[in-house]
């Protein structure tokens, strides 16, 4: 996972990775809380300052792929919002719930593993509202999609981790009675 690392087209839409397909958009009215533990203090902290728990919220596009799930923020024409865009690998989300709350509307809470360098650090939480539509389907896509990315993950490090076939060596192997390819006599 990483934060403002989106690439992004002149009209703020991410640029696809090779060969990654779109699944879902949401155009507009997706609200994105981060919650980002233990973060170092900041440069403009008083002397002493600590850094704890800091919180980012944005209001944009979200865009899920085949590959990961895209945050793109509105900007209001200055570009003052708390973050610009936020990229998640679909396996570096570690777990989701979807909330129901007696009083307010319904939506998507996140573990997520960032990113080396993504700045943000481990035990990041997030939050997905939609003000526009129901969340159920973003919930359930997202779940299959994450889940299928999951597995050919998987598919792709058992094929790494088998080992070749042996196959016997061509052609005469000893000499003499003397394998060819031991090592030369020496005095003791």
């Amino acid at each position: 996972m990483a934060l403002n690392w989106t690439m992004l087209n002149p009209d703020r839409t991410p640029v696809p990775l090779p060969q990654e397909f779109t699944v879902m958009t949401v155009d507009s009215g997706a609200e994105v809380s981060l919650t980002i533990p233990d973060t170092p203090p900041t440069a403009s902290s008083s002397s002493g300052g600590s850094g704890g728990e800091r919180t980012l919220k944005g209001t944009g596009k979200l865009v899920l792929t085949d590959q990961r799930l895209i945050f793109v923020a509105e900007t209001d024409g200055g570009g003052s919002t708390a973050f610009n865009s936020l990229s998640l690998p679909l396996p570096s989300i570690l777990s989701t719930r979807f909330e129901q709350p007696y009083l307010g509307s319904n939506y998507l809470s996140m573990d997520i593993r960032p990113s080396p360098d993504g700045g943000l650090t481990p035990g990041t939480r997030s939050e997905i509202r939609l003000k526009n539509q129901g969340i159920f389907q973003l919930v359930s896509l997202l779940e299959k999609t994450r889940e299928r990315a999951v597995y050919m993950r998987r598919q792709m490090r058992e094929e790494e981790e088998t080992l070749p076939a042996y196959a016997s060596p061509q052609g005469p192997s000893r000499a003499g009675g003397t394998p060819v390819d031991s090592p030369p006599d020496y005095d003791a």
